[in-house]
């Protein structure tokens, strides 16, 4: 057995009509003798077999076989073509098709051998020298075997230097066999992996003269040419996982955060619905999130102590009240009452509004992780509470809706909807984002996006006032001095609402000025309900009618004001008159006491 390092060789055999059917089996044996000495397989010596007469046939290529049985199973199949001998359109074959990457060919920089055994037993039909010299230029060695008939001139055009041990000459289609056990002798060299230290972790290949290393799949070779390390299918970052890859050696597997199950798909993840398994015992709903499940009751109930069950608050929730706005148990009975800024109607259920001025008002909620599931749907409640105070219209005020953790996204921008129960309907179904608190990030996104024409803030001309209602529960972890100057600087009022552990330092620098007037503050987020009464939009500025195309004002709140004038200057005028009364009384005492103090003078 030859013990030589990997080669890629290739027969081309001339099947002309010139070589008889008894004389092509010897050819089939020569090969077969060949192949049987060579240590053959992927990482050792590849062999590809194509027949030529007129044309070209590839028997089987390079990357084809890797077994001798397979081999010579396709050889022994081989029918020859029996046409004319275009010896250098095979040779030109050879170049272009059979030693490429494509079929199977190691590449060049591996220094693995290229050899070519051309047999034939005629003079070629066409030109080989031109096409032979480009073959050996790139990277081909070239053997040529002729038989009985064969041209000596185009077997040295043809072979590699030196032509002494790359020609050769056989008398007949007999001797031929004979002559493949020498030509072994031509392929086999020293192997230089077993005389000779090599250095190599994982596999030594030799090569005539030479060897290298190569490593396990699942491997590379390092920069020293001899030692491995594992390849990192992760690190490309074309895996694909939605949550987490793990590499393993040469390849990779997606897994998913805890809470999430992996997809068909091997890469996308989806949290495990934990109500779904029917063991939750939640009266009334039952809300999933990752690692677990919560109960949750319905509007008017409270949670009790079991975390399961709910009993009904207040009376308010067993009868159909038909408050407009929101019903207020008392002892034994209910009253409808009205947000800030609207009056209860004859009905005792229906609001009216005192035309509060038209706004365009943004609100940025926090979504971090902090704020925690259950108390981010407190978090749109309270949103949906100031809503409630509010006239929305086209025309009228408009509401956007910002949510921000270590991102920034718009739920919906100011020219999304265009009434309450739209804007509270998509506000429920906003979902929690968790991670960060990045507020810089979000005030940043308000100013640059939010109050833009293209997410339909009215053009400043109109002079619609443009109000920010920032709300968070901790810390942030980047700068909002900047962000928070540019939106006070653009013309927009800040509004700033902090829960729990929400920075009081914080909250002032996003407030505008007076800050005692714009920002607020809740110990907890069930008690954060009153924050909604400091949260004041009827604007009714004091220098009259505005100069623009809308005219803000708030009648109820400037007649309040001019009724208050009014009783002051009453007031004032009556404590005017009752001082100049009291100012003439007491004049006329003064006087009869000077007039007693003169008759008693004059009795001394």
């Amino acid at each position: 057995k030859c013990r030589t390092g990997p080669l890629d060789i290739v027969f081309v055999i001339d099947s002309s009509r010139s070589v008889r059917p008894f004389e092509f089996e010897t050819m089939r044996r020569f090969m077969m003798d060949i192949i049987g000495s060579l240590d053959v397989g992927p990482n050792a010596t590849r062999v590809g077999v194509i027949q030529y007469s007129s044309q070209v046939q590839n028997i089987f290529s390079l990357k084809t076989f890797f077994t001798r049985v397979d081999m010579e199973k396709a050889i022994n199949s081989i029918v020859p073509l029996a046409q004319g001998t275009m010896t250098g359109l095979a040779i030109q074959y050879a170049m272009n098709v059979a030693f490429t990457t494509q079929e199977g060919a190691r590449p060049l920089h591996k220094k693995i051998p290229r050899i070519a055994i051309i047999v034939t037993d005629g003079r070629p039909q066409d030109r080989v020298t031109e096409v032979a010299t480009q073959a050996r230029n790139a990277g081909i060695e070239i053997y040529a075997v002729g038989i009985q008939r064969a041209d000596m001139n185009s077997l040295r055009a043809m072979a590699s230097p030196p032509l002494e041990e790359h020609v050769f000459l056989v008398e007949s289609f007999e001797l031929i066999q004979q002559f493949g056990k020498q030509f072994q002798d031509k392929l086999c060299g020293v192997d230089m992996c077993v005389e000779q230290e090599h250095g190599c972790q994982h596999s030594c290949i030799s090569t005539p003269g030479s060897f290298y290393c190569e490593c396990n799949p699942g491997y590379r070779l390092n920069v020293d040419g001899k030692t491995c390390s594992p390849i990192d299918a992760c690190a490309d970052g074309r895996h694909g996982c939605q949550h987490h890859c793990v590499s393993t050696r040469g390849s990779y597997s997606c897994r998913c955060r805890a809470g999430y199950h992996l997809n068909q798909d091997k890469r996308s993840c989806t949290m495990i619905n934990y109500c779904s398994f029917g063991n939750h015992s939640c009266q009334h709903e039952c809300v999933s999130i990752p690692n677990g499940h919560y109960c949750r009751c319905r509007s008017g109930f409270t949670l009790q102590p079991d975390s399961r069950s709910c009993r009904a608050t207040d009376l308010c929730n067993g009868v159909d009240h038909g408050c407009e706005f929101k019903c207020v148990s008392t002892e034994g009975s209910y009253r409808c009452v009205c947000p800030e800024g609207q009056q209860l109607q004859a009905d005792g259920k229906a609001c009216s509004k005192c035309g509060a001025g038209h706004v365009d008002l943004v609100m940025v909620i926090d979504g971090s992780k902090s704020v925690r599931p259950q108390n981010f749907e407190l978090v749109k409640q309270f949103v949906n509470r100031i809503v409630d105070l509010l006239e929305v219209s086209p025309h009228g005020t408009q509401v956007g809706l910002v949510q921000y953790s270590s991102r920034v996204r718009t739920e919906f921008p100011l020219n999304k909807y265009h009434s309450a129960d739209e804007i509270k309907k998509a506000v429920m179904e906003v979902e929690y984002m968790e991670k960060g608190t990045m507020t810089g990030l979000a005030l940043k996104h308000m100013v640059e996006h939010s109050f833009s024409e293209l997410e339909g803030a009215r053009p400043l001309s109109h002079n619609v006032p443009r109000i920010g209602l920032v709300f968070t529960d901790g810390r942030s972890q980047d700068d909002i001095s900047e962000w928070a100057r540019k939106a006070k600087e653009s013309g927009i009022v800040m509004f700033a609402v902090g829960v729990g552990k929400a920075v009081e330092e914080e909250l002032r620098a996003i407030a505008s000025e007076p800050v005692e007037q714009h920002f607020s503050y809740s110990a907890d987020f069930t008690t954060m309900t009153h924050l909604v009464e400091n949260f004041k939009l009827n604007i009714c500025p004091g220098g009259g009618p505005s100069k623009g195309e809308t005219e803000i004002r708030s009648p109820c709140e400037c007649e309040a004001l001019v009724q208050f004038q009014t009783n002051t200057v009453a007031i004032l005028q009556s404590l005017t008159e009752k001082n100049i009364l009291w100012a003439h009384s007491l004049a006329q005492m003064t006087a009869r006491l000077e007039d007693l103090e003169k008759q008693m003078a004059n009795k001394k």
